[in-house]
This record gives structure tokens, sequence and C-alpha cells, in this order.
């Protein structure tokens, strides 16, 4: 899927303190992800019409959700405005539902 350098680099990560968290929240974004949309994530083409490729797009989408709980990990965030997931990721996804 996503390489573990890909990810702390995107989430500006030097160290491999971490990995194993990262890996969790990589692995937490893949099932939020197939549940979003209601199919499996494949790294090949897909066969089945319960499969969905790992295109740039879902692959940003799991980017932006690792991001984001990486950098909020607390179910609520004091002296500040609401975190939620961000909107982009909902946009990137939304045509991959099945209805």
């Amino acid at each position: 899927m996503i390489e573990l350098a890909t990810l702390k680099m995107h989430l500006r990560v030097d160290g491999d303190e971490e990995d194993a968290l990262i890996g969790a929240y990589l692995e937490a974004a893949k099932a939020h992800i197939e549940q979003h949309c209601d199919r499996r994530l494949v790294e090949a083409n897909p066969v089945e019409p319960d499969e969905m490729g790992l295109t740039r797009d879902v692959e940003q989408a799991l980017l932006l959700l690792v991001g984001h709980w990486y950098a909020n990990r607390e179910a609520v965030v004091m002296g500040g405005g609401p975190s939620a997931v961000p909107l982009a990721v909902d946009r990137l996804l939304w045509y991959r539902k099945r209805f």
C-alpha cells in the first residue's frame, strides 16, 4: 500500500519511535475508507465489483486521515476550535461509495 517512509515524510517524522503508531493509523485509515466506500482496497487492478484500487485520490485520502489522526490523538481538543476529519477526505472518496 503506502510505504512507511512516505507516511513519515507526510507527517514530518524523522525518528522511528512512532513507527508502530503510524502503522496502526494506516491500518485504521484503510479500514475507514473500506467502510466508507463499501469496498475492499486492493493494490492491483480491481477484479471484483466489491474491490477498489489504490488510486492517487484514495492514497491522498489515506495520507490525510493518517495525518489528521496523528495530529489529533484525543477525542476532544482543548483550547482550540473543534477538530473533525478533513472535508477533503470525503471529497476524495464520495464518488466511490456504493449505494
